[in-house]
């Protein structure tokens, strides 16, 4: 039995998620284990709303998880940390991916759902 790759909507998310350099350093630093968001800023040297935005990209794509835990002291703390995911691209992947696609071309305007 084969299990199916992502959707091509997925992969759209995914791609666009990772072409950011600075959501590509979230994820190396992430790789290493999970982190709390203030330390995570200044590891990687961006405010904490900035360093939100991307988080969020990033979970909003399946790549990263986001826990809220209680430090000793009694503060709320976010930590984030790479889910399991595992992408194996081949041309015969990417193909059949497509072929699931649902969103309009981004050239070709927006789509009936994004009008406004």
């Amino acid at each position: 039995m084969t299990v199916p790759g992502p959707t091509g909507d997925d992969l759209v998310e995914i791609f666009a998620a990772l072409a950011n350099p600075l959501r590509l350093r979230i994820m190396a630093v992430l790789a290493d284990g999970r982190d709390y968001v203030s330390h995570l800023a200044r590891e990687i040297g961006v405010s904490r709303p900035l360093l939100h935005m991307h988080l969020q990209r990033l979970e909003a794509a399946g790549l990263i998880v986001g826990t809220l835990e209680l430090s000793d002291d009694g503060k709320a703390m976010k930590y984030y940390e790479v889910t399991d995911f595992s992408l194996h691209l081949t041309a015969s992947a990417l193909a059949e991916a497509a072929r699931t696609l649902t969103r309009p071309d981004p050239g070709k305007g927006p789509g009936p759902k994004e009008h406004s």
